[in-house]
């Protein structure tokens, strides 16, 4: 516990560093962090300090940094604009001649200087108790799209500052925010085809596009399909994977891949009675084996590897380029090789392949190749998908997680920008009386800065090269994001500050480059300045119905704000026939969470919304006859979906059948079987079942009247 006389001290400490000590909870409550939740985060943080009587000292340390620090390392500005930025200049320093050199990405050069006494003075400030002025620097014209690097020199010292050049807001193509679009949501892992392994893989994503083409659809949305540790005995979460920078390989479509054909050691592996037997017990089965399927895949893949690298072919150009392209995955590669025959995670590795020295001798040169070739193989099926889906004028909605596994690759290579001794995590609430810890390291605002977000950018452009529509996961973390430092309960994290600006201007830019329009999942108690920064920069918030139906309202459903993307549920959600039931309630009372009492209650309250909801839409009409069973009621609240101005309508297909088990029941890792649960019905068979064409047929006759006007 702090003594009273440092707990000021403390607190000013934490502020310096972005750290909130205290937040307003779910239920209007300010909760305030203790001494030693404070102290351990700063140390998370990378601040210096033991005990509380170091706090002074970090102070004074912090302070002289932030007084030798004249720029900032990263400054945004407004694309098309003469802009300026500006100086913090020690008063006995604010004279001399500052000299400018503007390097373009473009590779142009722009060189000038002036003295600084000419700069106008904008203000001042204490700083490390000294005054410093604010001075106010132009640039030299207005600058088109992009990172461009300034460098500054004064008093013998050297600033080097990236500029951001961004636009006013994100990508939202020609069209705007007033196009009226709908698709159907599936996790990839879920779906299936008369032809898959078991789970999906990228060719039966192709297939459910051009169907969803067909029916009149403008977007398939899936869960990420990043790369993951298939073989851990905790699951695959396609929300913890081992890399946000390259592809998940169980996903592919091996009979396309032209190698097949020329390994007919790969042909016969996959004709034997063993592996057919394996094949026809993976598609029989309910649940995916993540394990099975990736490890028989990887028998089929290895000859391909070995064929691919054994023989001169016009692909191994293609792959020379991608190579080229993308010079990362070779170390992603060697990674992925060391991991498999050490056999351990990095952080218990002998000391220089910890640090990030690879040599051959910690990997198998065939392991490293199969890594590269099923990257390349990855790169190739997605750019097939995605050219096919633009040609058919069809949107592939991609997922981008909140975090990464501690144990992947980014925190290996790229560990500078982690805090690896805290993970992100969420305060208690009404469902989490605990809080959360969601167990991965959460990004460094500072050293970000200090990279230039190289990382964020490289995560950014991996996603944003094949998709149209990217989702941003927990977009609250771009402002603030609760840190649980190890050690500690989750009840007793922080919330550390982002660079919002600066985040958001890197979204900005690479939603343009890559003409793709942005969504954030802004869902649960979000402060109201998240929603207003979405709004100014267009980048589109969800609306999803079980979070707004309201028995006690005039209308049983609150209006769909403009330009949301709709859905009834998502993937953390119970299906709604599993929530016009209450099954949600029952399994959270089976988990313990509620108590008989509170479960009663909940089925009470429940029982009230499902009478207030079929009145409404009976009087909608929107609903015939007596029809209360869950597929009735569900295809009405989209047809009302379809109706409103949502510019996107997002449809659980699942839904449309009346499945009852959830994607994944939150905060359950070893409770419930959560990602791995495959679709009741195959592509072909889904595509034929009346109650799921009717739906989609009254879904894209709402999408075609006008919507309603915005007021």
């Amino acid at each position: 516990m702090a003594a009273p006389k440092n707990l000021a001290a403390l607190k000013k400490l934490c502020r310096a560093h972005g750290l909130q000590t205290s937040y307003e909870d779910v239920g209007g409550m300010r909760q305030h962090a203790t001494p030693q939740a404070m102290l351990t985060t700063l140390r998370a943080f990378g601040v210096p300090l033991e005990t509380t009587d170091d706090v002074s000292e970090a102070l004074r340390s912090f302070e002289a940094a932030q007084s030798s620090a004249w720029v900032e390392p990263v400054v945004v500005v407004k694309v098309g604009v003469v802009d300026a930025m500006t100086l913090r200049l020690p008063e006995s320093r604010a004279n001399g001649r500052l000299e400018a050199e503007l390097m373009l990405e473009t590779g142009e050069t722009f060189n000038w200087a002036c003295p600084v006494e000419e700069l106008s003075i904008t203000g001042h400030v204490n700083i490390a108790g000294a005054r410093h002025a604010m001075l106010r620097f132009p640039l030299p014209g207005a600058l088109e799209l992009g990172y461009h690097k300034l460098v500054l020199r004064l008093a013998g010292r050297q600033f080097e500052v990236l500029i951001l050049a961004a636009p006013k807001q994100a990508y939202q193509g020609a069209a705007g925010a007033k196009a009226r679009q709908w698709g159907v949501f599936l996790p990839l892992y879920a779906l299936h085809t008369s032809r898959s392994w078991g789970a999906g893989d990228l060719s039966d994503l192709q297939a459910l596009t051009d169907w969803v083409a067909d029916q009149g659809g403008h977007c398939v949305a899936t869960l990420p399909i990043l790369a993951s540790f298939s073989d851990h005995d905790d699951g695959v979460s396609p929300y913890s994977p081992a890399t946000r920078l390259f592809w998940e390989e169980m996903y592919l479509d091996v009979d396309r891949v032209p190698e097949f054909a020329k390994t007919p050691s790969a042909a016969a592996t996959m004709a034997s009675a063993e592996f057919q037997q394996a094949l026809a017990e993976m598609r029989s089965s309910r649940w995916v084996d993540y394990r099975r399927q990736a490890g028989l895949k990887r028998t089929i893949l290895e000859q391909m590897t070995e064929s691919f690298f054994s023989n001169a072919s016009a692909r191994r150009t293609q792959f020379d380029n991608f190579v080229r392209r993308r010079p990362e995955v070779e170390d992603y590669a060697r990674f992925r090789a060391t991991c498999e025959k050490l056999g351990r995670p990095w952080q218990h590795w002998p000391s220089l392949a910890r640090d990030g020295r690879l040599t051959e001798d910690n990997y198998e040169r065939r392991a490293e190749q199969y890594h590269l070739y099923a990257q390349f193989l990855a790169d190739e099926e997605l750019a097939e998908m995605a050219a096919d889906a633009d040609r058919r004028g069809l949107i592939w909605y991609l997922d981008l997680p909140l975090g990464v596994n501690g144990d992947g690759y980014d925190v290996w290579r790229h560990r500078d920008v982690f805090a690896n001794s805290a993970a992100g995590g969420a305060p208690p609430d009404a469902f989490f009386t605990r809080g959360q810890n969601w167990g991965f390291p959460p990004l460094h605002p500072e050293r970000l800065r200090e990279t230039h977000y190289a990382y964020w950018i490289n995560v950014l452009r991996h996603h944003l090269q094949y998709t149209g529509l990217l989702r941003i996961d927990h977009v609250m973390g771009l402002h603030r994001l609760y840190w649980v430092p190890n050690g500690l309960d989750a009840r007793d994290g922080v919330y550390v500050r982002y660079r919002d600006e600066e985040l958001y201007a890197i979204l900005k830019i690479e939603s343009f480059r890559r003409s793709a329009w942005l969504v954030g999942e802004n869902l649960g108690t979000v402060p109201r300045y998240v929603d207003r920064t979405m709004k100014r920069d267009a980048i589109h918030g969800l609306y999803v119905l079980q979070f707004s139906l309201d028995p006690t309202g005039a209308d049983a459903i609150k209006p769909v704000p403009h330009g949301a993307v709709a859905s009834v549920n998502t993937h953390d959600l119970p299906m709604f026939a599993a929530f016009w039931q209450g099954a949600d309630i029952d399994d959270r009372l089976d988990l313990k969470l509620l108590s008989d009492e509170e479960a009663r209650a909940e089925h009470a309250e429940r029982a009230e919304v499902r009478q207030a909801l079929v009145r409404w839409l009976r009087e909608k009409n929107l609903l015939a006859g007596d029809a209360e069973d869950a597929g009735s009621v569900v295809a009405a609240c989209l047809e009302w979906l379809a109706a409103s101005d949502a510019r996107m309508l997002l449809v659980t297909i699942e839904d449309l059948w009346q499945e009852l088990a959830p994607h994944n029941v939150p905060g359950t890792l070893h409770e419930r079987r959560n990602w791995c649960r495959r679709a009741k019905y195959s592509l072909e068979q889904f595509a034929k079942l009346p109650e799921v064409t009717a739906a989609l047929a009254r879904i894209r006759d709402a999408r075609r009247v006008p919507a309603p006007s915005a007021s």
